[in-house]
């Protein structure tokens, strides 16, 4: 099969651009359309690439695994596997290796970003494609199912994996922790380890919204929702806050696991709602745990550290500006009106709830009423009737009774 001309790409271009639907963009659609014509030159094409994403990440993650067998690309494969910047920190029971960040987390990052796109689809093929079928959920709820299931098991993973670093690392334990030795630049193996896999999940959720084909009216709100992730989480990862955002991501993801696994009961079935109340309990105990830990930790703790010259090579540049009130309030500002935003939002969800569940009550109570009434007889005339007129017993029609006249 010969290779198609280019004369023919551009003929293919300019068609798919003319014919274009009216709520695409053209700039939208030529790029698609230049997209699967360099995909066809390959051989390949933009389903073939949907469809196989997987198997094409598997593809390149073990080449990597392969390139550790052989002395010549062993070095440059730890690069992707293992976290870089390793340093000998001497203690009184000897040395402790652990770690700081810098650029080549981002190819540490990249080769688990393909690690996650993998788990991503085992989860979907070998769980969720099988209970879809069983449910025969429409396409809003088949969308929503999927969401609410992927991110049930990377909840509770996070949330079992978060909770062993903070216990035993001594976070709960010592709340002083959290502030005492600030600036953390130096981390423990599995804290950096856990916040790299953190950010490779939240970025690998970039390109699935275009192997997944999310609904377009959806694709905003998950942007939102990935942009946020990534700003805290990169923003403890860099500003050496990990230990406080240990802490805050296990009671987020307290929060997010309750709420996606009652959204997966309540596709199952639908008047099984009790688990969005143990959702709201939870949220509303996390969010106060939440602006707690903030004020505690921003508003009391930092300030009292005893290193607060400006050494931006230890990477104390954030605990320098803590030292000056200004900041700290500005911080602890920004920080309470977005968590009082996330509770009006929560309450005007649980108030029109609410509303909805009274209606529908009332409604079925009312129904029921009508149903146990006890239908009235009707009144019918003596006789018969024919033709729309009462005939008497004999056969003639029954006289009128006529009214005296006063």
């Amino acid at each position: 099969m010969e290779p198609p001309s280019p004369a023919s790409n551009k003929a293919r271009v300019d068609t798919q651009v003319r014919l274009a639907p009216f709520g695409c963009p053209p700039s939208l659609q030529a790029f698609k359309a230049r997209l699967d014509v360099a995909l066809g030159s390959l051989g390949c094409s933009q389903e073939f690439l949907i469809h196989n994403h997987a198997d094409i990440g598997f593809c390149l993650v073990l080449s990597v695994l392969i390139a550790l067998m052989f002395e010549v690309t062993a070095k440059t494969a730890f690069l992707f596997i293992l976290p870089q910047y390793n340093i000998s920190v001497p203690t009184t029971d000897g040395e402790l290796v652990q770690y700081h960040y810098g650029l080549k987390d981002l190819v540490t990052i990249l080769f688990y970003i393909f690690i996650a796109i993998i788990l991503h689809a085992v989860v979907q093929e070998y769980a969720l494609d099988k209970i879809n079928r069983r449910l025969h959920l429409s396409k809003v709820k088949h969308s929503k199912f999927n969401e609410s299931g992927q991110l049930v098991a990377f909840h509770f993973t996070s949330l079992i994996w978060c909770l062993y670093v903070v216990v035993t690392e001594g976070y709960i334990s010592n709340p002083q922790s959290l502030w005492e030795n600030y600036p953390h630049v130096y981390l423990p193996f599995q804290v950096k380890f856990f916040y790299l896999c953190q950010l490779a999940y939240w970025l690998h959720a970039l390109p699935e919204l275009y192997f997944q084909k999310v609904r377009k009216e959806d694709i905003p709100r998950q942007l939102q929702c990935i942009a946020l992730y990534l700003v805290h989480i990169a923003g403890a990862y860099l500003l050496n806050l990990t230990r406080l955002g240990l802490i805050l991501l296990l009671l987020q993801y307290l929060a997010e696991f309750f709420f996606h696994m009652a959204r997966l009961v309540y596709f199952t079935d639908e008047n099984n709602e009790k688990l969005f109340n143990v959702w709201a309990v939870v949220f509303v105990v996390t969010k106060l745990f939440t602006l707690t830990l903030y004020i505690l930790v921003i508003g009391f703790g930092l300030p009292r550290v005893e290193n607060q010259a400006l050494e931006p090579e230890k990477g104390n540049l954030f605990s320098f500006l803590f030292n000056h009130i200004l900041f700290r309030m500005s911080v602890l500002l920004l920080v309470c009106l977005f968590q009082a935003s996330v509770m009006w939002r929560f309450i005007h969800f649980q108030l029109r709830r609410w509303r909805e569940y009274w209606h529908e009550q009332s409604s079925r109570k009312r129904a029921a009423a009508c149903a146990k009434q006890p239908a009235k007889p009707l009144k019918r005339d003596s006789g018969y009737h024919e033709n729309g007129v009462v005939k008497a017993e004999n056969g003639t029609s029954p006289r009128t009774k006529k009214l005296k006249s006063p």
